[in-house]
């Protein structure tokens, strides 16, 4: 089910019914995704980065972008400190506009809600924007991102509101009675393409490992 009514590329993403679709899709997107997104007036990448600065020090290393996309964080995130930064994504597309901006240490080609190929606790935090959707990744890509940060570090992601309420929000409960992490920020709701008239809104929350 869509997470809204949108044409063109956002609205095949959206509907899309597997992690290859998504893939496909976003191959085909590349090229334009950043022009796209532009116009759409994109907000979960400064969201997320203003988040990340409140939360961890500048020069953590490594970080990882988790769902990088072309690189809008990456592009950032070296500027206000964090000098270290994996790409982490499902489409190949995709992270081959990222890597032409310079922008990433490794890139790496993987599904979120898959196995991912890192060591527990290897990241010192982890940004995660406009992933957790409709047609992308459910609560199920959230056992890996904990297992692969550090004590201490955080995780900071945007999550459309119709899975936070179908799921996503009670996972983090469970989660944090477990001791997983503690939830020390989650956003009001906010709209995150405001050029485009079917967006349903999002929050972002961030995640402390412990």
């Amino acid at each position: 089910m869509s997470g809204g009514s949108h044409d063109g590329h956002l609205g095949k993403v959206y509907d899309a019914k597997s992690p290859e679709d998504v893939a496909s899709l976003y191959d085909n997107w590349a090229t334009t995704y950043d022009q796209e997104m532009a116009v759409a007036g994109y907000r979960h990448p400064s969201i997320c980065l203003a988040l990340l600065a409140r939360h961890l020090p500048a020069g953590t290393t490594p970080l990882l972008d988790a769902g990088a996309g072309t690189g809008l964080v990456g592009e950032w995130l070296g500027i206000v400190g964090y000098t270290h930064v994996d790409a982490l994504d499902i489409s190949s597309g995709m992270l081959a506009v990222a890597g032409k901006k310079g922008v990433y240490a490794s890139l790496y080609q993987a599904a979120l809600g898959s196995s991912l190929p890192f060591a527990d606790d290897f990241y010192g935090g982890i940004i995660s924007a406009g992933v957790f959707t409709s047609g992308h990744v459910g609560v199920e890509g959230l056992e890996e991102l904990v297992r692969i940060c550090r004590p201490g570090g955080v995780i900071v992601m945007t999550v459309k509101n119709t899975l936070w309420e179908n799921g996503f929000a009670a996972d983090i409960e469970v989660r944090q009675a477990k001791g997983q992490f503690k939830l020390v920020e989650e956003t009001k709701p906010y709209v995150s393409m405001p050029g485009e008239t079917g967006t349903v809104p999002s929050l972002a929350v961030v995640m402390k490992i412990l």
